[in-house]
C-alpha cells in the first residue's frame, strides 16, 4: 500500500532527461599553401566545390620522369579530395603549344631534316661541322653554369669523337660504303651542332606557321598516351594557348586598359612597379625574395626574348613580356600591336579565367614554377580582375632527382616516362610517389623503387592469404563466428588505424605515414592469422575481408588500383574483360585437392617418383601459368594467382638461394676435408722428429730429437724448454692416436 501511494505521489513516470555525447573534435584538411608557407585549413569558396587548374607540359620533346612527379602528385590529391573527402572537384589542365623553346626546337628540326635530306657530301660536312664547332665554342666559354658547361662538353667530344673518323676514311680513301657509315655517324652526334648553326643562318626564313604546330601536337599526343599508362585521370578542361589566341589578346588588353601594362615596339609589358605600388596589390607574393633575380627573369621570358634590344624595350628589368611582337622565322598572330605572339605566363591567365572566372580554389605546378611563373600569373590575372585572390591556395610538388643528382630537359639529363615503365609498373611509380610527401623532393633512385616494389608484394601476399581464407568451403551461418579476444583486438586495431589513417590525410595529405600504417595494419593482421592456424583454428573471415576490404578501397582511392575486384590487385593486368580469378579458381581448386591425395598415396607407399612430379608441377609447371602452390604441413595447400614474371623471378631467386646454400655446403665440406688431412699430416710426424725441420730455430738437439740451442748456440731458457715440452707431449699423444688408427685400419 505504501508502495503504491509513493508510486501514485510521484505522478506519471515519464522518460529521463537524455543528453548527447560530447563526442569527439573533428580534424579538417589542411594543405600547404605556397602563398603562406603553412599549412592552411582547407575550405572551399563555394561548398564543396573545388575549381582546379594545373600547369601542363611545354610539349617540345618527350615527357619525363618530373613531369610524372607532378602530375602523378597532383592525381593523388586529385583523387583524394574527390574520393575521400567527397570534394566535387572541376580540374583543369594547359597546355603550352606556343613557347620560345617550341618555336626553336621546332625550327631547328626542320632545317635539319632538311639539311640532311640535301644529303652534303662528306667534305661538305667536315667544313659544316668545323664552322658550327666555331659557333658552339663561343657558347661554351659564354655558358657559366657548370652542369650546362658539362653537358654543352660532353656534344663537343661526342662530335670530336665522330669528326675525325670521317675525316680520316676520307683523306684515305676509303671504301664509299665505310665512309657513309662513318658520315651518318658524325651527322647524328653533330645534330646539336648544326641545328643551332643553320637556325642562326636560316632560322628566319622558316615563315610557315604549320612547321611550328606539327612538333606540338605530336609531343601532346605522346604526353596524352604516358598519363594513360601512369593512370592518371585526364582534366575535365584542357585548354591549348594556340587555341585561345583571341581570348588572351583580349586579355592584355583589358589589363592594358587598366593601366597594369605598356605597349614598346609592337610588344606589352606588365609594368611591375606600377602594379606594385597600388594599395590593393602586390608583386611577388609567392617568393618575394626572388624580385630582381634577373637570371630567373631572363629564364621566365624564353631564350628568343632576351636580347638586348628585347630587354631595351622595358621600363624595368622586372617587367615581363605580355606579348611579343614576332621576329622573322617566329608563328604570329594578328592584335591591336600589330604581329604577335603571347608570352608564357599570360596564357595560363587567360585561359584559367576564361574557363574558372576571376577566383579559383586550387592553382598547382611544380617547385620551379613559383618565381616567375606562377608570381607573374597572380600579378597578371589580379590587374586584369582588379581582385587580389585570384588563387586561394597555391599548392607545389617538390623537385626529382636521379639518384641524388638534379634532373633537367636542357641539361639532356633525364629519364623518359616510358623508359621508366620497361623497368618498373605504373602502379610501382605511384606506389613511390606515395611513400613520400608531395610536396617534398623525390629521389628516383633502384632503393626508392625496391621499397616500392617490395611493399607492394608485401600488400599482394596479405591479399592473396585473405582471399584463400574465404575461399575455404562454409554455410551461410558458417561465415558467422564467434568473436574472442584476437578478434576483439585485430578489430580495435582496425578501427584505431582507420583514425590514424584519417588524421594523416588530414594533415597535408600525409600519404607517406598512411602507407605506413597500412603496413602496420597488415602485420597485426598477419599476426593474427599465423595464431590462429599455429592452433589449427580457422581466421575469423568478416574481419578479415572487412580489413582487406578496406585496404583495397584505399589503394583504389590513390590511384593504385584500378579494378573493380573487392579484394586485392586485380589478376593479369587491368586491361583484362574477365574475371580471370573467379573463372580459373575453381579448376585450380579442384587440381590442388587431387594433387593433394596423390601426394599423400605416394608418401603412405614412398613412391618418390610421384612427390617429384608433384613437386615439378608446384615448382615448374604452375609458375610459367601465374600460379602458386603454397603446402604447408598438416594444412591445406593454399592457392593463389600472381603476375607471371614475378613467379618466375621468385623461382630464380630460389634456385640462387639453393645454389648458394649447395656452394657454402661444398665449401665447408671442403675445409673440412682439408683441416681433417692436415691434422691427419700432423699426427703422423714422430715426437723426435718435429722441431728438428726448423733449423732457423734450433742448432742442437739431445737425442729424443729435442732441441737444446738456439741457432747462435746459446742453450735455450728454462721457460722455452717449458713451452717446448708441452708442444713435445701434445704431439706424443696425436702420434699414439695416429699409430692406433694405423693398428684398426682407420688412418688413410
Amino acid at each position: 500500500m505504501a508502495a503504491a501511494a509513493a508510486e501514485q505521489g510521484k505522478g506519471k513516470r515519464v522518460q529521463p532527461p537524455w543528453s548527447p555525447p560530447e563526442g569527439t573534435k573533428h580534424s579538417r584538411l589542411c594543405l600547404y599553401n605556397s602563398l603562406t608557407r603553412n599549412k592552411e585549413i582547407f575550405q572551399p569558396q563555394n561548398g564543396k566545390k573545388v575549381l582546379w587548374y594545373c600547369c601542363g607540359p611545354t610539349v617540345y620533346d618527350a615527357s619525363h620522369m618530373g613531369h610524372a612527379r607532378s602530375y602523378i602528385s597532383f592525381d593523388i590529391l586529385r583523387r583524394i579530395l574527390r574520393d575521400y573527402f567527397k570534394y566535387d572537384i572541376f580540374y583543369c589542365m594547359n597546355i603550352t603549344d606556343i613557347d620560345d623553346k617550341i618555336i626553336k626546337r621546332a625550327r631547328q628540326n626542320y632545317l635539319f631534316e632538311r639539311y640532311r635530306e640535301n644529303k652534303s657530301a662528306p667534305d661538305q660536312l667536315l667544313e659544316d661541322v668545323k664552322t658550327a664547332s666555331e659557333l658552339f665554342s663561343v657558347k661554351l666559354n659564354e655558358t657559366t653554369d657548370p652542369d650546362k658547361k658539362q653537358m654543352l662538353e660532353r656534344i663537343q667530344n661526342a662530335v670530336k669523337s665522330a669528326f675525325d673518323p670521317l675525316q680520316e676514311a676520307v683523306q684515305a680513301k676509303l671504301p664509299a660504303e665505310e665512309i657513309n657509315r662513318c658520315h651518318e655517324i658524325l651527322l647524328e652526334e653533330a645534330k646539336d651542332l648544326l641545328s643551332d648553326w643553320l637556325d642562326t643562318k636560316f632560322g628566319s626564313q622558316v615563315t610557315d606557321n604549320s612547321i611550328f604546330s606539327k612538333l606540338p601536337k605530336f609531343w601532346e599526343g605522346e604526353f596524352h598516351k604516358d598519363m594513360e599508362a601512369l593512370n592518371v585521370l585526364p582534366p575535365d578542361v584542357l585548354t591549348r594557348v594556340s587555341e585561345y589566341v583571341p581570348e588572351i589578346v583580349d586579355f592584355v588588353k583589358k589589363i592594358v586598359d587598366n593601366g597594369y601594362g605598356y605597349v614598346s615596339n609592337g610588344s606589352v609589358y606588365f609594368d611591375t612597379m606600377k602594379f606594385d605600388s597600388s594599395e590593393k596589390h602586390s608583386y611577388a607574393k609567392l617568393v618575394p625574395e626572388a624580385v630582381g633575380d634577373q637570371k630567373a627573369l631572363q629564364e621566365g621570358e624564353g631564350d628568343l626574348s632576351i636580347s638586348a634590344d628585347r630587354l631595351s624595350e622595358k621600363h624595368s628589368p622586372n617587367d615581363f613580356a605580355l606579348w611579343k611582337s614576332s621576329k622573322p622565322g617566329e608563328p604570329s598572330w594578328d592584335s591591336p600591336w600589330g604581329k604577335g605572339r603571347p608570352g608564357w605566363h599570360i596564357e595560363c591567365s587567360a585561359m584559367a579565367g576564361s574557363i574558372l572566372g576571376e577566383s579559383m580554389d586550387i592553382h598547382g605546378g611544380g617547385f620551379d614554377l613559383r618565381f616567375p611563373h606562377h608570381d607573374n600569373e597572380l600579378a597578371q590575372s589580379e590587374a586584369y580582375f582588379e581582385n587580389d585572390h585570384w588563387v586561394r591556395y597555391f599548392l607545389h610538388t617538390g623537385h626529382l632527382t636521379i639518384a641524388g643528382c638534379k634532373m633537367s630537359k636542357s641539361l639532356k639529363n633525364f629519364i623518359t616516362i616510358k623508359d621508366a615503365l620497361k623497368k618498373h609498373t605504373a602502379r610501382q611509380l605511384r606506389l613511390a610517389f606515395l611513400m613520400h610527401s608531395w610536396k617534398d623532393t623525390l629521389d628516383y633512385s633502384n632503393n626508392t623503387m625496391e621499397s616500392a616494389i617490395q611493399y607492394e608484394k608485401f600488400m599482394n601476399e596479405f591479399f592473396l592469404n585473405v582471399k584463400d581464407i574465404l575461399r575455404a568451403p562454409t554455410d551461410v551461418t558458417g561465415q558467422f563466428q564467434k568473436w574472442e579476444n584476437q578478434e576483439a583486438e585485430l578489430n580495435k586495431n582496425f578501427y584505431d588505424k582507420k583514425a590514424a589513417i584519417h588524421e594523416a590525410l588530414c594533415d597535408n595529405i600525409d600519404t607517406r605515414s598512411v602507407l605506413e600504417e597500412m603496413r602496420s595494419l597488415v602485420s597485426q593482421s598477419n599476426s593474427y592469422i599465423a595464431a590462429k592456424k599455429s592452433s589449427r583454428q580457422m581466421p575469423n573471415r568478416l574481419l578479415l575481408e572487412n580489413i582487406s576490404s578496406y585496404l583495397t578501397q584505399m589503394l583504389k582511392i590513390f590511384g593504385a588500383i584500378e579494378s573493380d575486384d573487392a579484394i586485392g590487385f586485380p589478376v593479369g593486368g587491368n586491361s583484362q574483360n574477365i574475371n580471370i580469378e573467379s573463372t580459373v579458381m575453381p579448376y585450380l581448386q579442384v587440381l590442388s585437392e587431387f594433387r593433394e591425395g596423390v601426394r599423400q598415396i605416394a608418401r603412405e607407399r614412398k613412391v618418390t617418383e610421384v612427390l617429384q612430379l608433384s613437386d615439378a608441377l608446384r615448382d615448374d609447371i604452375l609458375p610459367e601459368l601465374g600460379v602458386r602452390f603454397e603446402d604447408h604441413e598438416g594444412l591445406p595447400t593454399v592457392v593463389k594467382l600472381v603476375d607471371k614474371d614475378t613467379l618466375l623471378k621468385e623461382r630464380e631467386e630460389k634456385k640462387k638461394v639453393e645454389e648458394e646454400k649447395k656452394k657454402k655446403k661444398e665449401e665447408a665440406a671442403r675445409k673440412k676435408q682439408e683441416q681433417e688431412a692436415a691434422k691427419l699430416a700432423k699426427m703422423k710426424i714422430p715426437p723426435h722428429e718435429m722441431f728438428k725441420s726448423e733449423h732457423d730455430k734450433y742448432s742442437m738437439f739431445d737425442e729424443n730429437g729435442f732441441p737444446t740451442h738456439d741457432t747462435e748456440g746459446k742453450e735455450l731458457s728454462k721457460g722455452q724448454i717449458k713451452k717446448l715440452k708441452k708442444l713435445y707431449e701434445t704431439q706424443e699423444k696425436l702420434y699414439k692416436e695416429y699409430l692406433q688408427m694405423v693398428q684398426n685400419g682407420s688412418a688413410n
